[in-house]
């Protein structure tokens, strides 16, 4: 299993966590799955005025070629329980909310969810314009998304260095992981190897812009803290 946790930074201020965990393979309707899990809760003190608690998860194939499940606990104010089927004969996705179903929509073949597109894009190799181009969806709609993958940085965070390519993807009306407001960019940094780790993203929400810095990586027992304590 791995964890990936990181620290979320609302201008100087800790404004919550997040971790991603790619779990065990496991066995979904018969076949082995890809299971990854997304958690974020903003900090007691943002809280008081905008709460975040999330989870999400999502069920790709081994290959990772499309989804089979997606699930998304959403509480802010109200709790949300979104539930998205993906139905890879009749190529249909189908969306719930609460138990509430509307009519299921026709999807291509490789499709992803708003989850496991970011593991997705982080396989898949760029075309000659540099781009990354997946189908998406949330199960109300589908879109193209496209990942413009547009320099090496070197970044540092806390006392460690990266060497990072940034991504800028483009998954607008989306509704994801790391929600955008409209003409606002996404921007992530993954690491400049084949592990392609995401060690910082950033992105703008309603009450303005946050910075999600990883703060430590594990794989199985191996632990690797990546900021000091207190930094």
């Amino acid at each position: 299993m791995k964890i990936l946790e990181l620290v979320i930074r609302w201008s100087f201020i800790v404004a919550g966590e997040a971790t991603l965990e790619v779990m065990p393979v496991e066995e979904l309707d018969g076949s082995p799955a890809i299971h990854v899990v997304y958690t974020a809760k903003t900090s007691k003190f943002v809280e008081a005025f905008y709460k975040v608690r999330d989870r999400i998860e999502s069920w790709t194939d081994t290959g990772l070629n499309h989804s089979l499940l997606y699930k998304k606990r959403h509480e802010r104010g109200s709790v949300k329980e979104i539930v998205v089927q993906f139905d890879w004969e009749k190529l249909l996705a189908q969306y719930s909310n609460n138990g509430k179903k509307i009519n299921p929509i026709n999807i291509e073949e490789n499709t992803f969810d708003p989850l496991s597109v970011f593991y997705a894009f982080r396989v898949r190799k760029p075309d000659t314009d540099n781009c990354i181009k997946i189908n998406l969806t949330d199960g109300k709609k589908i879109i193209k998304s496209n990942a413009r993958l547009i320099e090496k940085q070197r970044i540092t965070i806390g006392d460690k260095s990266y060497d990072t390519i940034l991504v800028e993807p483009e998954i607008e009306g989306i509704s994801g992981v790391f929600v955008k407001t409209k003409k606002s960019k996404m921007q992530i940094w993954v690491t400049d190897d084949k592990r392609r780790i995401p060690v910082r993203i950033k992105s703008r929400v309603t009450i303005g812009s946050f910075i999600a810095d990883l703060v430590s990586y594990s794989q199985g027992d191996n632990t690797q803290p990546l900021i000091k304590q207190g930094q």
